[in-house]
């Protein structure tokens, strides 16, 4: 396997609902395994993802897990994952992650010509997505 950089989320607690919600947005595979099949004994954190992975026909790759045991949560505003290209698909991308978020900068054309927008998502993760005009 080649190397890769692909981004790892961190929730408190809700990811695999995100996880479930970006494989509807994306498609593609999405494995799960929670703390309780790696033998954690706490009852309390068994359900909870220790790892979940999503492999998009697009080519994405989407990891993250709950806050492990014994470790904060500190959300910060540091990273943001960005969607770039000229499929169309990203538009579709763009409205299903932004509608039960909040929009920073709306969706349009840019002085650089193409179209761009910023928004954070339901779950607290800050995207940018940007399509490519063609050349003209």
């Amino acid at each position: 396997m080649s190397s890769r950089l692909n981004p790892y989320l961190t929730f408190a607690g809700n990811a695999r609902e995100a996880m479930e919600f970006y494989h509807d947005v994306f498609g593609g595979n999405l494995t799960v395994n929670t703390f309780g099949e790696f033998g954690s004994p706490d009852p309390a954190t068994a359900d909870k993802v220790m790892h979940a992975m999503l492999e998009s026909e697009g080519g994405y790759t989407l990891m993250a897990s709950d806050t492990a045991p014994g470790m904060e949560f500190n959300p910060g505003n540091t990273i943001t994952v960005s969607l770039s290209g000229d499929d169309e698909a990203l538009r579709r991308h763009w409205e299903r992650l932004s509608e039960s978020g909040t929009v920073s900068m709306p969706l349009e054309k840019q002085m650089w010509g193409d179209e761009f927008g910023m928004c954070t998502d339901r779950f607290g993760v800050a995207w940018m997505v940007n399509i490519s005009q063609p050349a003209g």
